[in-house]
C-alpha cells in the first residue's frame, strides 16, 4: 500500500533485541533500566547521533530528574537524563 522498497519493508519487520555483556540486576526497579537501554539503547544512540552529530552524551556535567504523572490507568514515572553532548574528537 506504501510501495516501501524491500529494505525498508525488512527494517520495519525487524524486532528489538537486547543483549547483555554483564551480570543482569535482579532488583525490578534496576533491572527495567538495563532493559530499555538493551532493547532501545542503539535507537536513543542513532537519535542522539542524528540531533547532534557523533558524539556521547556526558554522564559528568550531567542532572537527572524524577517525577510523577498521575494516569488513570496508573501513575507514571518521568525520567528525564540531562547531559552535556561531547562531540567525538579526532586527535
Amino acid at each position: 500500500m506504501l510501495r516501501l522498497g524491500a529494505e525498508v519493508v525488512a527494517a520495519l519487520q525487524e524486532f528489538p533485541l537486547k543483549t547483555w555483556d554483564q551480570t543482569v540486576p535482579t532488583d525490578p526497579l534496576i533491572y527495567r533500566f538495563y532493559e530499555v537501554v538493551g532493547v532501545y539503547g542503539e535507537t536513543i544512540k542513532a537519535l542522539v547521533h542524528e540531533e547532534f552529530g557523533d558524539g556521547i552524551m556526558s554522564a559528568m556535567d550531567y542532572s537527572m530528574d524524577i517525577q510523577r504523572q498521575p494516569d488513570p490507568k496508573g501513575d507514571r514515572v518521568v525520567v528525564t537524563l540531562n547531559g552535556k553532548f561531547l562531540p567525538y574528537k579526532s586527535w
